[in-house]
Order: structure tokens, then sequence, then C-alpha cells
């Protein structure tokens, strides 16, 4: 069951992320700002619900990121880390493909292929990127560890309104999550972010998790 929350949880997130974005664009086509925040508030409202349905179970990593500072504080064992990122990667490259298929409606003038790569230009400088994904990353798992020794129940509360935060205060928009960032590559909608870019992504993530372990590494649950 554990390994099932972590797939669905990814599956809906990225689904929302995705087709929120789509629909945000369709009514918004000429307002840039209005679509981001038609696609921010479904991320963060939808990130609310899934951790308070699937933190009992899974402990709603959603998110390879997550799930590798739990692997360096022990409270992943490998095998189990394993399956995680698996489910989380299944998860998300399968919203994409159905997310794309829901949103095509041809009548209207929607054709959507259901297998793209994202033709996007880069959403700022690449080392621009970096550093807002070492800030949204660190930041993303210092509020899950502060905010779990301090008030474990506020948890989905506060991950919910750090990345709509985020969204906003970066220029990356805050992804703080590989399996996200390589899912979006294969969507050339609203949130599909150009291949070039993501191992800028990728870096910063990577930075932001050892920044995170290390102010974090003595904090106890």
């Amino acid at each position: 069951m554990i390994y099932l929350a972590e797939f669905l949880g990814s599956f809906f997130l990225v689904a929302t992320v995705v087709g929120s974005g789509i629909m945000g664009e369709r009514l918004s086509p000429d307002n840039t700002a209005v679509a981001l925040l038609g696609n921010t508030i479904p991320t963060g409202a939808i990130l609310f619900v899934l951790i308070k349905m699937f933190g009992p179970v899974s402990g709603a990593h959603f998110n390879p990121a997550v799930s590798t500072v739990f692997l360096f504080r022990k409270e992943l064992d490998v095998q189990k880390f394993s399956k995680y990122i698996f489910c989380q990667f299944a998860g998300g490259l399968l919203a994409i493909v159905v997310t794309h298929f829901i949103f095509c409606n041809p009548s209207a003038g929607h054709s959507l292929s259901i297998f793209q790569v994202s033709d996007h230009a880069p959403r700022s400088a690449y080392w621009a990127l970096l550093v807002s994904e070492t800030i949204a990353t660190s930041g993303l798992i210092l509020t899950i560890l502060f905010v779990r020794k301090n008030d474990s129940s506020s948890v989905a509360m506060a991950v919910a309104l750090f990345i709509t935060a985020g969204y906003w205060f970066t220029s990356s928009t805050s992804f703080a999550n590989p399996m996200v960032t390589i899912s979006r590559i294969f969507t050339d909608t609203f949130t599909g972010i150009s291949p070039a870019s993501v191992p800028y992504f990728i870096v910063g993530q990577l930075i932001g998790v050892a920044i995170a372990y290390i102010l974090t590494k003595d904090i106890k649950e």
C-alpha cells in the first residue's frame, strides 16, 4: 500500500500541475500572470489534500529529493527508497500522458499530442534556475522537517503554502522535485520546460538536498 500511495500521489500531483496549467492558459491566453495564478492555487491545494491522504501511509513524499533526505536520515532503507523513486516517476510520467488525453478536444480546436517533448525557451538564465531550485528544494525540506518536529499536524498546510509562495518568489517557479522536473520535459503545454534547462534544475535540487540535510541532520522527529 505504501508504494501505491507514492504512485497515486505523484500521479495526482503532476496531473494537477500540468492540467491546471493547460486550463489556465486556455482561459487566459493573453495573460500569463492569471494563467500562472490558475496553476499555482490548484498545486498548493492538491499538495495539502495528498499529504493529508497519504501522509499516514507512505509519508507522502511524491518527490525523490524528499526521499533522498529520508534515506540519508536512515528513515528509509535502500530497498524502500528505490521502490519509492520508481513509483514516483511511474506516477508522474503516466500523469503526463493521461492529462494530454483528457484535455485533447479537436472539435473545440484543442488538439494535443499524447506524447510530447517541450519546445519551451528556458524560463530564465540557467544559473538563475540552479540557484532558484537550490533555494526552493532546501526550503521545502526545511519546512517539512522543522514543521514535523514542532507541529506534525501542520506539515500538509506548511508544504502547500511553501510551494504556493515558491511559484512566485523563484524564477524557476519552485519545482523542488526531480520527478516533476523530468515529467515536465514531456509536455509542450504551459508547464513544460526546456530539456536544456533540466540539468540546472536537477543540480540545484541536489544542492538543496545537501544543504537541508546538513542543517537538519541533528533534528529528530
